[in-house]
């Protein structure tokens, strides 16, 4: 037998294996679909390989380093993290879900604990592993499981819409299409006519939504491809400046070990209740962010069941657990699932085999750190846009002629983007719903955990925008 008939009977027995192991037939997928679901989850998400290192970079100073060399570090760190994460979420898990540092709470870290607050950024890093490992030990006991199926049903299955209007919104600001007005209405329509980034960002979406509609295998990457590909084109050929349309990348530094076990000095000159409410606010933050992620894209998968549960939710719940709590220990803030991953889904993506790719990709990405910032943003979140109205198609799902689903649902909708945050969704949801069922005379239908969950969502709202948080540290 020659080598290339060994070769051939390797590769086939290693696609064998893996579809095997990750249930092809079982989904109805095979390693190509799987493979472009993967490519297209990590450009719509590689973003963050850029942009965590830029905020954090804000709060984490290191002796003897420039501000370049340590935001390389945390590009590192944060590529590591990703693909640690993801690789548990597909080998353990089995799911599609991809996972890096999490926006929002790298904001929170940086921005409220660290520079608001004057917590060392050690102390900071600290309590995310301790948030992850009292996430470790409350998914061990099935108790994450019990609070999520907890959920109220029309909060179920409004999470997935308000997911995708909250992915529009970073989509299409980061389009230069939807831009602040601070003066008038928060939002207005960026000069999209004058502006390169937005031009651009139109033609590709309009491109991506063609190949789409066509049914073109691989429509989302192909056209952030293409809309990345027009931008260096473009400014290459000089019609606009340089740096308009395109991102640099800088030299990589790999020495993360002045990050690496940062954390274990955080625990010195800590003040256990300022340091107990950072906790509690991470915990909570990421608890409900990744409630929201799983159910949504869960649902965008078809894998809810008919009570709009997640089967074996506690898997990628202990993949995330378990990255959140590595991701502490590397050097970066709370690791938690994407709803990025939604764009995999809508590519085909159904099961680990998609993750595992992203996890690969995050590793290959360390190459060249940070090779995602070759895709600049404007290009990779029209995928978001796309998915964003795929996404909507969900609140066929909700009861609309139940007043008492209808405000749940609609309050979990519409406060996800317009407060920029998954959990506060879910919280206005949960709190609204045994008040409606209440007062339409409905008590039969509230469970007990649900008014628990109200009332911890209102003590938390308490806590955070009451100034408690300020005061305690």
């Amino acid at each position: 037998m020659g080598e290339a008939d060994t070769s051939t009977e390797t590769a086939g027995g290693v696609r064998g294996s893996l579809r095997e192991f990750f249930e092809f037939d079982r989904y109805g997928t095979d390693l190509g679909t799987e493979a472009v679901a993967g490519l297209t989850t990590f450009l719509t998400m590689s973003y963050i390989v850029v942009v965590n290192p830029a905020i954090l970079s804000n709060a984490i100073s290191l002796q003897g380093y420039s501000q370049p060399q340590v935001i390389s570090m945390l590009a590192v760190v944060t590529a590591l993290s990703a693909a640690l994460a993801t690789f548990i979420m597909a080998v353990y898990a089995k799911r599609p879900f991809a996972q890096a540092p999490g926006l929002g709470l790298n904001a929170f870290f940086a921005f409220t604990v660290v520079l608001t607050l004057g917590v060392s950024w050690q102390t900071a890093l600290a309590a995310v592993v301790v948030e992850g490992i009292l996430f470790i030990a409350l998914t061990a006991v099935g108790a994450r499981k019990f609070i999520i199926r907890a959920f109220p049903e029309p909060v179920k299955f409004a999470v997935g819409s308000g997911i995708g209007a909250f992915l529009a919104l970073i989509g299409l600001q980061a389009m230069g299409i939807v831009v602040p007005d601070p003066e008038g209405t928060y939002i207005t329509l960026g000069n999209v006519a004058s502006n390169p980034v937005a031009i651009l960002s139109v033609i590709g979406l309009f491109v991506t939504f063609a190949l789409y509609a066509r049914g073109v295998t691989g429509s989302i990457v192909i056209g952030i491809l293409l809309t990345a590909g027009a931008g260096y084109a473009v400014e290459f050929l000089g019609l606009v400046a340089p740096g308009t349309l395109t991102v640099n990348v800088t030299p990589p530094v790999y020495d993360i070990t002045p990050l690496v076990g940062a954390f274990l000095t955080g625990f010195g000159n800590v003040e256990p209740f300022g340091f107990a409410l950072i906790v509690f606010t991470f915990f909570f933050v990421d608890f409900f962010d990744t409630a929201g992620t799983l159910t949504g894209v869960g649902q965008a998968a078809g894998f809810l069941d008919e009570d709009g549960d997640l089967p074996e939710i506690e898997k990628p719940l202990m993949a995330d657990a378990v990255g959140t709590t590595v991701g502490g220990m590397l050097g970066t803030s709370t690791v938690t699932t994407y709803i990025e991953s939604a764009t995999g889904v809508e590519e085909g993506g159904r099961t680990g085999m998609t993750a595992l790719v992203v996890a690969g990709l995050f590793v290959l990405s360390l190459a060249f750190v940070p090779i995602a910032a070759a895709i600049p943003l404007y290009a990779s979140h029209i995928a978001l846009v796309v998915i964003a109205v795929v996404m909507l198609q969900n609140v066929t799902a909700i009861d609309w002629d139940d007043i008492t689903h209808t405000v749940p649902a609609g309050l979990t909708i519409l406060i996800m983007p317009f407060t920029f945050n998954i959990g506060y969704g879910i919280a206005a949801g949960i709190i609204s719903y045994p008040v409606v069922k209440a007062a339409a005379g409905e008590w039969e239908d509230i469970r007990p955990t649900q008014v628990v969950l109200a009332a911890a969502f209102v003590l938390y709202f308490v806590v955070t925008t009451g100034g408690i948080l300020e005061s305690a540290v």
